[in-house]
């Protein structure tokens, strides 16, 4: 009998679990084997994790558990280091080989899907690295509800005050996706959270909005942007576009306009970048690190390697001009997994492929409770028309019936009572309580 083929997927976001969802579904016995690899045992749906970080979404419902839903697949939770496409072999690092010191694993396939998705693109600013916080993952997402609950906290509690200006000032940088809807539902929730301090005022809170170009949510069109930037600053909001983060050494923004703002958070959300295993490949990439795709998904200039999502620079075959490629989003990414598990299929039954084509429908994006901006299908919407077609779009799409379930329960549950202010900081630091117990001299770190 013919061995099954092997099937590594490398990534288990949106596009490693989708496509390996619909693989094990597909695929006849004994066709395949398909292994998923990824760092976490879950996948995140990021469209929810602005919704996460303000309390309205439980953070173990914006996940996905990989090996209850890939319940057909090999899921192994550890990073891809490097990959020999012409040996067909990729090289592994796992929990387990960082405990028993074995090395790293290798891995064999037949065929290759490259999913490993993006990272925050950082730049070389002083005292980036030491202070700002990002907003790319579940873990900093309620990191950054936690920290900013702590420093209302720590703002109640001075007397200095410097540290509670400094306390009451949150910057961002970025003005896209990530940045507008962070701010905006971190902003909605920090001033509802101020009615219950007896001495914060909900105008005492400071956030500024830092974007280096001259227009911010660029996805939903000019004239959506325009009434979002009108939106922000009416909520007394500091937009600053044409504007860089020159410094943020001693825990002080420096801003390329000359303004300078003490603050004890800044968050960066200023664009991603290729995942660095693309780089530790023999495959080809193009002049942004990207892999150079065929509109079949397939890697060109290689056999058996496939690519789709963040990772892939794929021909958009609807822009109607040559060298156009898909934009990186969550809507190409979703799509494409049909195609690139469809055309997997096709390859290992000798069947013609399928080219991947998607006219982009436009974007929604949310602005806190209650308020978002949409530009869909040619049409506009504003305020809450909008921010209803955000949560019933993303809730079509964030995967499996059970977190559909819960999502929507959960919604439900925070329109009846009133919204959840708890920070659980000691979460990040769990044995704090235990050693200041066995007196080893150490105490929980401040935030």
């Amino acid at each position: 009998m013919k061995e099954p083929a092997r099937i590594l997927i490398v990534g288990g976001g949106y596009v490693g679990m989708y496509t390996a969802l619909r693989l094990q579904r597909k695929l006849k016995r004994g066709e395949a084997h398909v292994i998923v690899v990824d760092p976490e045992p879950y996948m995140t749906y990021q469209p929810f994790l602005p919704e996460a970080a303000a309390g309205s979404i439980s953070p173990r419902h914006v996940v996905v558990p990989l090996r209850r839903t890939l319940s057909k697949c090999q899921v192994v939770i550890g990073e891809a280091m490097a990959i020999d496409h012409a040996k067909r072999t990729a090289t592994v690092r796992t929990l387990a080989t960082r405990e028993d010191g074995t090395g790293a694993l290798e891995v064999h396939y037949d065929e290759l899907i490259l999913a490993p998705g993006s990272i925050s693109r950082t730049l070389p600013v002083p005292g980036l690295a030491d202070y700002g916080i990002g907003f790319k993952t579940v873990e900093e997402a309620i990191g950054l509800r936690n920290h900013v609950l702590e420093q209302m906290d720590i703002a109640s509690s001075t007397r200095d005050p410097a540290v509670r200006d400094a306390a009451l000032t949150f910057v961002f940088v970025g003005g896209g996706y990530a940045g507008v809807e962070a701010l905006a539902e971190l902003e909605n929730m920090a001033r509802y959270a101020a009615r219950y301090y007896h001495n914060i005022e909900p105008d005492d809170l400071k956030f500024i909005l830092v974007e280096a170009s001259g227009r911010i949510l660029p996805e939903v069109g000019e004239e959506m942007g325009r009434y979002t930037l009108r939106a922000l600053r009416g909520r007394n909001i500091d937009v600053r576009l044409d504007t860089r983060l020159e410094s943020c050494a001693d825990r002080i923004a420096v801003l390329s306009d000359g303004a300078r703002f003490p603050t004890r958070t800044l968050v960066w959300t200023a664009g991603v970048k290729p995942h660095p295993i693309l780089a530790a490949t023999d495959l080809p990439l193009n002049e942004r690190g990207r892999l150079k795709c065929a509109a079949t998904l397939a890697v060109e200039g290689v056999e058996h390697a496939w690519a789709g999502g963040d990772a892939a620079a794929v021909p958009d075959l609807t822009a109607g001009e040559d060298g156009k490629e898909c934009a990186p989003n969550a809507q190409h990414a979703v799509r494409q997994t049909k195609v690139l598990a469809r055309n997997i299929l096709a390859a290992l039954r000798d069947q013609p492929l399928q080219e991947y084509k998607h006219k982009y429908v436009g974007s929604v994006a949310s602005l806190g409770l209650h308020k978002g901006v949409a530009h869909v299908y040619g049409r506009k919407l504003k305020g809450y028309p909008a921010w209803f077609m955000h949560r019933a779009y993303h809730l079509s799409r964030v995967p499996t019936f059970n977190r559909k379930a819960r999502v929507l329960a959960e919604w439900t549950l925070t329109g009846l009572f009133k919204r959840e202010i708890v920070s659980l900081g000691s979460l990040e630091n769990p044995r704090a309580e235990f050693e200041l117990a066995a007196d080893t001299g150490r105490r929980p770190d401040a935030s």
